[in-house]
């Protein structure tokens, strides 16, 4: 989840993401708010340091990601790119999450089109593969789904519907992950 800012809506989005990812593969949702990190100011790339020592926030963040092979980002849009707070969460990364794939959901006024646009450029820098096709969330989350993750039913049906569109990522990112441990083997 890329924001941590008090009264996000991010928060209902990616409830609603992990729900639909849980029904393809196994699906755990990382706040950002329970990985509180310095700004990254390290001298070298941490993927390009074999002997790279982060602190212990940092530490706790990738060796959480490691675990995964395969990531799905839930993003706000602040000012026409994605949040800062993902961005340096995203500096920090090393090798372990190369060649691993990434889907990319968004939401602002335009769909989070920017933001998407933003990560497409930057996670490929850490060795991600951003998958072509992303999930522009238009309507306002805040009345879109409920607290408890729930898309009102209208916003359901078609394949063009938000619904629609996340089921077809979230059975991208399966494949993709699964067609991406053969490149990492």
């Amino acid at each position: 989840m890329g924001s941590i800012r008090e009264g996000r809506v991010t928060d209902k989005l990616a409830k609603w993401v992990a729900e639909e990812v849980g029904r393809a593969a196994e699906a755990e949702t990382l706040d950002l708010r329970d990985y509180p990190l310095p700004l990254f100011a390290d001298p070298k790339s941490p993927r390009f340091s074999p002997d790279y020592n982060p602190v212990p926030e940092a530490k706790k963040w990738i060796d959480k990601l490691a675990e995964f092979d395969g990531y799905v980002i839930v993003t706000s849009e602040y000012n026409r790119a994605a949040p800062g707070v993902l961005k340096n969460a995203f500096d920090y990364i090393d090798g372990r999450a190369v060649n691993k794939p990434v889907a990319l959901v968004a939401h602002g006024t335009t769909g989070g089109a920017q933001a998407v646009a933003s990560l497409r450029i930057t996670l490929p820098g850490n060795g991600l593969v951003t998958l072509p096709d992303a999930l522009y969330f238009k309507d306002s989350v805040g009345q879109a789904i409920d607290e408890e993750g729930i898309l009102n039913a209208e916003l359901q049906e078609g394949p063009f519907s938000p619904q629609g569109q996340l089921t077809g990522l979230a059975g991208a990112i399966v494949k993709y992950a699964e067609a991406l441990k053969a490149v990492r083997a």
